[in-house]
């Protein structure tokens, strides 16, 4: 008896692990389908000009050449992370990939924005498109020379943002007949308080325009330095790491180089064309501005942040205040037929990078337009794009993000 159980519970596990299986198996059938791995590139003759790491460690991108008619346009994509504000959290960031080359994988999976399939990418898919790896902890706006041997760390995030710009133009950049600045998260940031410089660097002829992907932060009123220590804004002027320089001086001239950080007071001055493409329900911003684990110490908002559908009406009542006060926002970017917008109405953050909601039969749309076509034809001025997405949760299309608290235990 014993043993007709005991090989009963063995053929459940056996289903059950060859459920898993199967999954696993479909996951990587779909990556395969939708990405491709490109290897790592470092520029090592940075080091010498400073343009360094926080660790000291040589900045790096991956790129993937473009072809055919596409040879001679150029996408510049931002990676994200965050920011690191003190010399406590530059530390602890300075020992993983995210101040460190040292720590960074030697390949990473191009999708969406950056797949090399035009299926699933028709606008960008034969560009040449890299992805910059994000080392700084500052949005590349830090720049001080002097390095304090008691913790070594370099704030150098605007010189490396040159030096990269510098290999990738003479690797071809220079001879480029179209260019996108873009970039997710902090990168999506950066590519904001970055688009005028990085049409600077070509010729008047050149057609270059911004995209930023869940970048448009917003100033909640708080005061971040307390609420959310490890992911603040605007605290990062306070340390020395120098970024008010590269700051836009439209801006700093104005205000405190504190807010200069929120596109809300410094976006509308960009001459640049830019593209917002962001979620009014930015799943980042709720977890660590609207509501931060350290303002939340019972962990009243711990199950509502992994998975909106876990949400009371009340905290949906304060979300619906944090859209609002977005859109507030989101009217300093000002009117103008060089904007675009795609603000959806998902919990999302960052979706031009993964091909579920980049393009995909069953991608995330506004007026009936995935966010590849609304981006593509406002790039290449087949139509306009300025569109705002009615309130939560009118949208069936979104693919709203679901957390692992085991991974997420900070939120």
């Amino acid at each position: 008896m014993f043993i007709i159980f005991f090989l009963d519970i063995l053929r459940m596990v056996a289903a059950r692990m060859g459920q898993w299986l199967n999954l696993l198996v479909c996951a990587l059938i779909l990556l395969k389908a939708d990405g491709f791995n490109v290897g790592i590139t470092y520029v090592e003759n940075a080091v010498v000009k400073g343009a360094v790491c926080l660790d000291g460690s040589p900045p790096a991108y991956h790129f993937d050449k473009g072809f055919g008619a596409g040879i001679n346009n150029w996408l510049v994509h931002i990676e994200g992370g965050g920011w690191c504000n003190n010399v406590t959290t530059c530390l602890e960031r300075k020992k993983t990939r995210l101040g460190s080359s040292k720590q960074m994988v030697k390949v990473v999976a191009f999708s969406g924005m950056l797949s090399n399939k035009q299926k699933f990418n028709p606008d960008f898919y034969n560009w040449n498109r890299i992805k910059v790896r994000y080392c700084d902890g500052a949005s590349f706006t830090g720049d001080v020379e002097a390095v304090n041997p008691a913790n070594n760390l370099h704030f150098r995030g605007a010189r490396v943002f040159q030096a990269v710009m510098e290999d990738l133009m003479a690797k071809g950049m220079k001879n480029a007949q179209n260019a996108v600045l873009s970039g997710c998260s902090a990168g999506g940031l950066t590519s904001i308080l970055h688009c005028d410089n990085f049409r600077a660097l070509f010729p008047v002829g050149t057609k270059v325009k911004c995209f930023a992907d869940a970048g448009y932060f917003i100033n909640a009123g708080r005061n971040t330095c307390t609420h959310s220590v490890s992911h603040s804004l605007s605290c990062l002027h306070r340390q020395t790491n120098g970024s008010a320089k590269h700051l836009p001086a439209s801006c700093t001239s104005r205000l405190s180089p504190g807010l200069c950080f929120f596109p809300q007071y410094m976006a509308r001055q960009i001459t640049t064309p830019l593209f917002i493409i962001n979620a009014a329900y930015d799943s980042w911003q709720i977890k660590n501005i609207l509501a931060p684990g350290v303002a939340d110490p019972h962990g009243t908002w711990h199950s509502c942040k992994l998975d909106i559908n876990n949400c009371s009406p009340t905290q949906l009542q304060t979300m619906q205040s944090f859209r609002t006060q977005f859109l507030n926002a989101l009217a300093g970017l000002g009117i103008s037929s060089s904007r675009g917008m795609f603000i959806d109405a998902c919990y999302a953050h960052c979706q031009t990078e993964m091909q579920e909601t980049w393009l995909r039969t069953d991608s995330p749309v506004l007026g009936k337009m995935s966010i590849a076509k609304a981006v593509g034809d406002w790039y290449y001025d087949r139509s306009p794009f300025q569109k705002i997405d009615c309130a939560y949760p009118c949208n069936p299309t979104c693919h709203n993000r679901v957390f692992d608290s085991n991974v997420h235990s900070e939120v």
